[in-house]
């Protein structure tokens, strides 16, 4: 009798560790085999992952300043604006939240920031391995760079974020300091505002918000420089920091993306300036140089930020119209921005100049841009009208909003903007689920997309004989 309870205590002692290391060696081998077949998918995963993790974090008592938890729609809109950098919000960020249920917001962005750069490399770098020897050759050639070294690509990374984080920081705490009721509120509200302004967030914790600060140019020209740090691409700021001394040695990305950028920019802020600046609701208000800078910082901030000192809402609808195509085009690849991309919109000017003047082939700055990234292109750009038309389609089914504010905060939601025309927080929770889809797809849905393309990519022995049907 005695052998008998001695005989299962010892078999199942032995088979428990059995079991836990089999259980893991599957978790790792579907994760490697994942990331081998499929990273795009695994990137969604991983992105899907945390804004859950947030949501529960922020469903805690603690993290919510009235009595009991916070309402799941709340918890989930905020964790996934937080995590996909998008700034919208459905509460006060100032009053809803507590100092805990802040500082979760401020590790989503971060690690939402972080993600998106470090992800959409990594990304680009299965792409790559799936090249031929010569190909990646010439690939790292390009971008001067290690394909296979990923941990100094996420060294690169959470360094150049931090140091830029940080100078904002100090750029805003003066300005804090004398608004807040102490010098660690000050602290707390410049750092916040140094990860929300550089990840093109845009929330702000500040319990009157940006608008005392519309004329400011110590909280303006931040705001401004930050997003267009965070916006223009880790992969642009890394190979100009390089080659500071030696532009010729940029590569095409980087001279396409900065061109791009800055004639967006400038186009941006002439347009905002000539529509708003009689406007006693918004920039008319203001006097002198403060309208120059209340001009600039929304003529950046639609491009991916989502930062506003003025009430979008009061704005002109062809103001309005402006910035949806601003927020739609978006950042830089590989940034902290949302939107189909610069480059993107970039590649498909070039191939229609190139198709008008009837050249053979689209070139940019003294180079020949192949055709299957043409196709990638207008592929992106297709996905993303769909999601933005699918999205505006249901919200207008399920309010009585009209056309025009609906599309905005749409098209905000997909290119992880965040600016609104004020209908978000008195949005049914339906539609609060759609912008929800929109904020995940927009902020992971393209750049998957486009890397899923890229990785289907192959070839034909036999190709079909070749017929030009009748286009226009």
């Amino acid at each position: 009798m005695s052998p008998k309870p001695s005989s299962p205590g010892h078999g199942q002692s032995s088979a428990k560790p059995v079991d836990a290391k089999g259980e893991g060696s599957a978790i790792r081998r579907y994760i490697n085999s994942l990331a081998r077949r499929s990273p795009a998918r695994l990137a969604m995963l991983v992105f899907a992952g945390i804004i859950l993790l947030v949501t529960a974090l922020l469903m805690l008592p603690f993290a919510h300043s009235g009595p009991g938890s916070a309402g799941f729609i709340e918890a989930l809109f905020t964790a996934t604006s937080g995590v996909c950098v998008t700034g919208l919000t459905v509460v006060d960020m100032a009053t809803y939240w507590t100092p805990f249920g802040q500082a979760i917001v401020a590790l989503g962005v971060q690690i939402g920031g972080w993600g998106v750069m470090v992800l959409a490399s990594l990304l680009a770098l299965a792409v790559s391995r799936r090249l031929g020897l010569t190909q990646r050759m010439l690939a790292a050639t390009e971008t001067k760079s290690d394909l296979g070294d990923i941990g100094v690509l996420l060294r690169a990374v959470v360094i150049t974020s931090l140091v830029v984080e940080g100078i904002l920081t100090l750029a805003f705490l003066p300005t804090f300091t004398g608004v807040t009721s102490s010098f660690l509120a000050a602290i707390s509200h410049s750092i916040f505002m140094g990860i929300s302004t550089f990840n093109n967030a845009g929330f702000v914790i500040l319990p009157d918000g940006l608008g005392p600060f519309a004329g400011s140019w110590a909280v303006g020209l931040p705001i401004v420089f930050g997003t267009i740090i965070g916006a223009v691409g880790f992969p642009v700021t890394l190979n100009v920091v390089r080659n500071l001394r030696s532009p010729r040695k940029w590569t095409l990305h980087t001279k396409i993306t900065l061109v791009t950028y800055m004639a967006l920019l400038g186009f941006a802020v002439v347009m905002v300036g000539l529509l708003e600046w009689n406007n006693p609701a918004s920039i008319g208000a203001l006097e002198g140089s403060e309208r120059v800078i209340a001009t600039l910082l929304h003529g950046t901030t639609p491009r991916s930020s989502g930062i506003s000192t003025l009430d979008i809402g009061a704005m002109h609808e062809s103001t309005w119209f402006v910035m949806d195509i601003l927020m739609f085009i978006g950042a830089g690849s590989a940034s902290t921005g949302g939107g189909i991309k610069v480059s993107t919109f970039a590649v498909l000017v070039l191939a229609i100049l190139a198709e008008a003047r009837g050249d053979r082939d689209t070139e940019a700055f003294g180079k020949r841009i192949p055709p299957d990234i043409i196709r990638l292109a207008i592929s992106a750009t297709f996905l993303g009208s769909f999601m933005v038309g699918t999205g505006t389609l249901l919200i207008l089914h399920l309010t009585d909003l009209p056309l025009s504010r609906v599309i905005f905060d749409v098209i905000s939601a997909f290119a992880t903007c965040g600016l609104s025309t004020g209908i978000t927080p008195d949005l049914p929770d339906s539609a609060l689920v759609v912008l929800v889809v929109l904020m995940y797809l927009g902020r992971v849905g393209t750049m998957t997309f486009a890397a899923a393309l890229a990785l289907r990519h192959r070839r034909r022995v036999i190709r079909l004989p070749e017929e030009r049907p009748v286009i226009g």
